[in-house]
């Protein structure tokens, strides 16, 4: 049995009772939210394990409430089958995207590879000889210290965070302007740019790649 919890944030109430009868089957722990309001109030007291987020909701949109979540894996369950939704959202931060109707199974696989994947992360973050520590707010390249502002540190944590997707400029201000107020778009640049080269003096290599037009990602551990 597992503890993970998990958030279902959906206004279908039939489909949302289905949800959580199947997890609670499988040993998850449920929270619940009926629309994007109440979501978005919800994760700000809760840090579940995983979110399953519907796009149609009243109050905010399931994009926006996307937005607002940094660090926890979501999955999509949406009717939209486009591939130009699929696309968008998962560059917009979705770890995993499922079109409505779905089959149980495939869900509750998915979820598994989500999170056994976090899991696997332990408490450090850690890109090729890069660790992060999170909770003492220490980088190392092979053990040694890395000396980052505050704003290099956030930067690189959300990067570290979402390690398979391209983070947006517009979402990592967000992000940034909750945790320091030294970082407007203007700028941005310049702090991706100090923060690459002091990884690289450190001998972590390139670690940060620029997508053109979007934002940012970790590179491939390859190239690193």
């Amino acid at each position: 049995m597992t503890s993970a919890v998990i958030a279902v944030v959906d206004d279908d109430v039939y489909i949302g009772d289905m949800l959580e009868e199947l997890l609670r089957r499988e040993g998850y722990g449920v929270l619940r939210a009926y629309s994007g309001t109440e979501a978005v109030l919800l994760l700000e007291g809760n840090r579940p394990d995983l979110v399953l987020l519907d796009l149609m909701l009243p109050g905010l949109s399931g994009e926006a409430v996307l937005s607002h979540l940094t660090g926890v894996p979501v999955i999509v369950l949406s009717a939209r089958a486009g591939v130009e939704d699929k696309v968008a959202l998962l560059l917009g931060g979705a770890a995993d995207y499922l079109t409505k109707p779905f089959d149980t199974r495939e869900l509750l696989a998915r979820i598994a590879v989500q999170l056994r994947s976090r899991t696997s992360l332990g408490n450090l973050l850690r890109h090729g000889n890069l660790a992060l520590d999170p909770v003492n707010r220490e980088v190392t390249v092979d053990g040694q210290a890395v000396r980052l502002t505050r704003t290099e540190f956030s930067i690189l944590r959300m990067l570290l965070e979402n390690p398979r997707q391209v983070i947006a400029k517009s979402r990592l201000l967000d992000r940034l302007s909750e945790e320091t107020p030294d970082c407007v778009e203007s700028s941005l640049k310049v702090h991706v740019s100090n923060l690459r080269r002091k990884l690289r003096e450190a001998g972590a290599g390139e670690v940060i790649e620029a997508v053109w037009g979007i934002g940012f990602k970790l590179a491939d551990e390859r190239k690193s």
